[in-house]
This record gives C-alpha cells, structure tokens and sequence, in this order.
C-alpha cells in the first residue's frame, strides 16, 4: 500500500508537503508512510480516497482503477460514516432557503479552486 501511495502523489504531480496539506498530515508523515516506516489506519485511507477521489480497493490491493468518478460514491453510504455534527451540517444547509444555499455553494467554489 505504501508503494501506491506514492504512485498516486506522484500521478497527482504533487509534493509530498501539497499531497499531505488536505489531509492535516505534514510532509514527514507522508515520507514516512511511502517508505513504510509508518502504515496507514483506516481513517486515513477513507480521507484519502475521499480527498483524492481514489477507489479505496485500488489503494488497499492494487485491484481495479486508481480513481473513481463521483457518481462512485453513493450518497448513503457517505451519510452512514458521517459523524453527529456532520450530520447535523447537511441538514442544517437544507433548511436554508434556494438563494442562500447558492450562496454558499459558490463560496465553497471559489474556495476549492485555489
């Protein structure tokens, strides 16, 4: 697994310092983890692939593609390993009205793509 991690921040064409940014690990972590000094919990592999949008079978054993689209990721399924709050954040953004809601969909937008 640790192999592979490096082969999708190298395929992503990011450091080790930018791969790890997203993920609240500094770029020693990742080293130590494509090296194999350090595994990886589960925690980690599932922001990962949800980060990166990479098929967690892929980074587990190597099967399949490195990526997944999207539409792969069936909404109950990301509900199920939602936390309370979490939870409590997507019903809460439902509530607000239609205008309100493009407002922050365009925020989060902007924000996401720098």
């Amino acid at each position: 697994m640790n192999q592979r991690l490096k082969e999708l921040r190298k395929t992503l064409g990011l450091s080790g310092e930018k791969f790890g940014e997203p993920l609240g690990v500094q770029r020693n972590a990742i080293s130590r983890i494509e090296t194999g000094k350090n595994g990886l919990s589960d925690q980690m592999i599932k922001l990962i692939c949800l980060t990166y949008k990479v098929s967690e079978e892929w980074l587990r054993t190597g099967q399949g593609d490195m990526f997944i689209s999207t539409q792969a990721i069936p909404i109950d399924e990301l509900l199920r390993e939602a936390d309370p709050l979490e939870l409590k954040v997507i019903k809460a953004y439902f509530t607000l009205d239609k205008d309100l809601r493009s407002q922050v969909l365009d925020h989060f937008k902007k924000t996401l793509q720098d």
